[in-house]
C-alpha cells in the first residue's frame, strides 16, 4: 500500500510519517528514499532501519528539513553523520528514545558529536533520554548556532545554570532535563515550579504546550486532511501509515520515569 502510494504521488510527495517499519522493510525506506526527490518532512518514529540502509540512501534526502528518528534503536552515531552530510537542509531533528530502552545504552555521546559536526543548521532539537553529558550539549550548541529549541528530558547528566544559558544563548528554549509531569505540575506553587527547572522558567513550559500542536502534528488525527493529501491534479502530498503492531515496546514505551 505505502509503495502503491508513493508511486502515485509522482515524486510529488512532501512530508510522509511511517510509524514502526520493522527489521525486515530496508527494502521500503530504500523504496522511500528513491522517491524522495520532493520529500522536506520524514518521520519515522520506533522504526528499525539499520545504520548501513541509511548509509546507502541519504545522499537522497538532501531535501529533508525535519526528520523524525525516535525510538529507533538499530541506528547510532555513523547514521547521523551521514545524515547530516548529505540532508544539507535539514533544520529539525527529533531522535528522542523511550526511557526504558534507553538503559541498554552505555553512553550517547557519540551520536552528540555526530550532530554537532554535521548539522550547522538545526533549528530545533529533541534528544529526550538520551545519556549525553554538560560538554556533549555545549558542543552542540557551539557547533549549531542558529538552534531554537532543545529537548533534553532525562538527559540526567547534563548541568548548566539558567543564568549561564540567558546569557550566552538568549534565543533559546530548552525542555528538561527535569521531567515534570503536566498535571501535576499545575498543582505546584511558584516556587515549587522554579525549582522543578533551573533550565526553563514556567513560561517555557507553557511557550512548549503551545508549539506541540505545531510539532507534533503526527498525533493528531483530523479527517479533514484526508482531502487535503491530494493536490488539484491528483498527485499525492502528505502520507501517513502507521505499523504499530511492528513497534514491540509493550507498556515501557508509555511509562516515563520522573526525575531522580
Amino acid at each position: 500500500m505505502l509503495q502503491m502510494l508513493i508511486k502515485r504521488s509522482g515524486g510529488s510527495l512532501r512530508k510522509l510519517t511511517v510509524f514502526g517499519l520493522g527489521l525486515k522493510n530496508n527494502d521500503i525506506f530504500s523504496f522511500i528514499a528513491e522517491n524522495a526527490g520532493s520529500l522536506e518532512t520524514l518521520r519515522l518514529p520506533c522504526s528499525e532501519i539499520s545504520d548501513l540502509v541509511i548509509e546507502q540512501t541519504a545522499w537522497r534526502l538532501s531535501m529533508v528539513t525535519f526528520l523524525d528518528l525516535s525510538y529507533c534503536n538499530k541506528i547510532g552515531a555513523g547514521a547521523l553523520l551521514i545524515i547530516g552530510k548529505n540532508c544539507k537542509m535539514l533544520s529539525a531533528l527529533c531522535r528522542n528514545m523511550a526511557p526504558m530502552n534507553s538503559l541498554s545504552k552505555s553512553s550517547s555521546e557519540d551520536e552528540a558529536h555526530a550532530i554537532a559536526s554535521s548539522m550547522p543548521r538545526l533549528k530545533r532539537l529533541e534528544i529526550a533520554y538520551q545519556f549525553i553529558n554538560t560538554e556533549s550539549l555545549l558542543q552542540i550548541l557551539s557547533s549549531c548556532s542558529d538552534l531554537e529549541f532543545v529537548d533534553l528530558r532525562g538527559c540526567w547528566s547534563v548541568i548548566l545554570s539558567p543564568h549561564f544559558l540567558k546569557e550566552r544563548y538568549p534565543k533559546l528554549t530548552v525542555l528538561g532535563p527535569v521531567v515534570v509531569d503536566k498535571y501535576k505540575y499545575d498543582e505546584y506553587d511558584d516556587h515549587d515550579r522554579d525549582e522543578f527547572s533551573y533550565f526553563s522558567d514556567s513560561s517555557d513550559y507553557l511557550e512548549w504546550d503551545s508549539m506541540a500542536g505545531e510539532v507534533d502534528e503526527y498525533y493528531e488525527d483530523d479527517d479533514d486532511e484526508l482531502d487535503e493529501m491530494w493536490d488539484d491534479e491528483g498527485r499525492l502530498d502528505e502520507f501517513q501509515l502507521r505499523f504499530y503492531h511492528v513497534i514491540g515496546l509493550g507498556a515501557q514505551f508509555y511509562e516515563w520515569p520522573q526525575s531522580p
